[in-house]
Parts: structure tokens; sequence; C-alpha cells
């Protein structure tokens, strides 16, 4: 457990926004079963935010809580995304509105983890922020806060702020760079690690080719060049057809007994630091396949090696230095 957090959560979670929006139609059906599914399979740790479909993510969340009645759950939000992304908007009040929507939408009182939502990077660096989340601590309007970030310098400066319980961040088998000094540092601080994007929006599982194509409503058609929103939340910012030659090589390296979903999670999985990974799922067998990723043994140190040599010949100079 990460210290700063406070709680105890499965190492795989299950990440919401396909429930709300930005993947094409996921209708309330499959939502409510894909949190069943997962949560039956020992998911205990669920990430949501206020901006996914609008509140229609935390919404169902919120019907699901009360449906379970009896999971021991962590439900982590996010904030900051229904205005616009100046650090202007980060205000006292702002947060307070949120806060109340979040709150509602979720039918808590007390939400167990809220995070900016991938702020501008001016906003990593002000007191009054803090300050502000602080006091919504204080007012036990929120057991904790974190931070969810593009960048791995966002990381470091958030790290360093003594209140922040996480960091949420992008880490796949294509997005190597936090292992060298967020993972790190995250751990020295005693800060949760939630490794988002961890399927590289599907390109991990293994089940895509040259001539896949998406819906006109799903973000991996609309930003693959970060028309939308940071192009690094789609496909982990690794060019289509170059994802795909990674892929492949990682394929000679997957367990029998695993999936190549299952094999991209094992391997965040087996990084000590991390505290949980948010896959997300649109049916409730892969939000149950997901979850038993922690069951499966270890990689080991042969295959995290090769994993390594993939990223540096084929994926590292496309992403590397760009977040």
């Amino acid at each position: 457990m990460a210290k700063r957090l406070g709680r105890e959560v499965g190492v795989v979670g299950l990440g919401c926004w396909q429930l709300g929006s930005d993947w094409g139609q996921v209708d309330e059906s499959d939502a409510l079963a894909v949190l069943h599914g997962a949560v039956d399979t020992g998911v205990t740790f669920l990430d949501t935010a206020d901006v996914y479909g609008d509140g229609r993510s935390e919404t169902l969340v919120g019907r699901f809580l009360r449906e379970r009645g009896d999971a021991q759950l962590t439900v982590a939000t996010k904030m900051g995304r229904r205005l616009d992304q100046v650090p202007e908007n980060y205000t006292r009040e702002n947060f307070r509105a949120w806060n109340d929507r979040s709150r509602a939408n979720l039918g808590v009182d007390t939400l167990d983890l809220v995070q900016l939502h991938c702020p501008p990077t001016a906003v990593y660096s002000r007191d009054e922020v803090y300050d502000a989340l602080d006091e919504l601590v204080a007012d036990k309007r929120i057991a904790a806060y974190g931070v969810s970030v593009e960048r791995v310098d966002e990381a470091l400066t958030a790290i360093a702020r003594p209140g922040v319980a996480s960091v949420q961040i992008i880490l796949n088998a294509l997005r190597q760079k936090p292992l060298e000094q967020v993972l790190p540092a995250a751990a020295e601080a005693g800060v949760a690690i939630i490794a988002r994007v961890p399927l590289a929006s599907g390109l991990l599982s293994g089940r895509y080719t040259a001539a896949t194509t998406f819906g006109a409503d799903d973000h991996r058609t609309y930003n693959r060049h970060g028309e939308a929103f940071d192009v690094g939340e789609t496909f982990a910012g690794v060019p289509f057809e170059v994802g795909l030659e990674a892929v492949e090589r990682l394929r000679a390296l997957v367990p029998a007994e695993a999936t190549m979903a299952q094999f991209a999670l094992r391997w965040i999985v087996d990084l000590p630091q991390v505290t949980v990974v948010i896959p997300g799922a649109r049916n409730a067998e892969q939000a149950r396949g997901n979850a038993s990723a922690a069951d499966l043994a270890p990689l080991g140190e042969q295959v995290h090696a090769a994993v390594r040599e993939v990223y540096d010949e084929l994926v590292r100079p496309h992403v590397h230095d760009r977040w």
C-alpha cells in the first residue's frame, strides 16, 4: 500500500472512461455488467471522471455502488476539465462546485480520491491549488487527492507536494519513461501510482491489424493526431502502424496460459512501485479477463529485458522525449 493513499486496493482495477463516452456506445446494462464482472473477479478500485459522458460514468458507478452495497470499493474520480484548460479556472470555488456534482453523481458524502484531471502544467506548481484541495480533505468532502498527468515532469512536481496521495500516469510496454524517475520517486514518497492506458487503447490486446477501423464516435478515430485531447491518450501516442509492429514482436513473449492483454497487464503488475493498473472493458468477459492478469506468474527478468528491447528499438524514438 502507498501510505499516503491510506487504503489497500487490488492491483488490477477498472477504468470507467468507456462507460461514459469516447469509445463508441456502451449501453447501461452492459456498463453495469462490466462493473459487476470486474468486482466479482476481485477488483476493488474503480476510476472515473466528471467529464466521462458529462457525468454518465460517475452516475453509473453510483448506481452500481447502491446495487452492491457490501463491496469494499475505492472509487477515484477526477475534476478540472469541465471548463477551458487555463490555470485561472483551477480555483477553490470551482473545486467545491465540481466536488458537489461528483458527490451527487456517485451518491456519497465523501469521495475516496479526487484527482486533478491532466490540468495545464502551471497548475501543478500553484500553492493555492493544494491549499484548496487540503480544505476539501479537512471538510471531509474528499478523503484524499491526487493528480492525473500527461508528463513525467508534472508527476515529479506533484510527488514533491506532501498532500498528494496518488499520481495517475500513462504506463505500459509502449510507454516506459515513468520507470526512470517517476516510479522510484513515488515509492520513496509513499505516493500511489495509478497506471492508465495500460493496453495502449487496445493495441496491446493484439486484436488489431492495419485494416482495423473504429467508429466515428471513438477517439481511436478522431484523436489519432491529438485533435480533441492529448494524443498520448490514444494508442499511448504511438503511431498505429508502429504499435502494430511492436505488438507482433511482443506476441512471441506471451505465456501459453495468458492472452496478449493479460501479458501486457502482468508486465505492469510486475513493477513493484505500481499500486493499481486501470484497464477499461466493454463487456463483463473482458473485465474478468483483465482482473485475472493479477493471478499470472511474474514474467521474469528475461521477458522484461525483451520488452525493453522492443521498446528501445521501435517505440522509444516516437514517444520517449514527448512526455
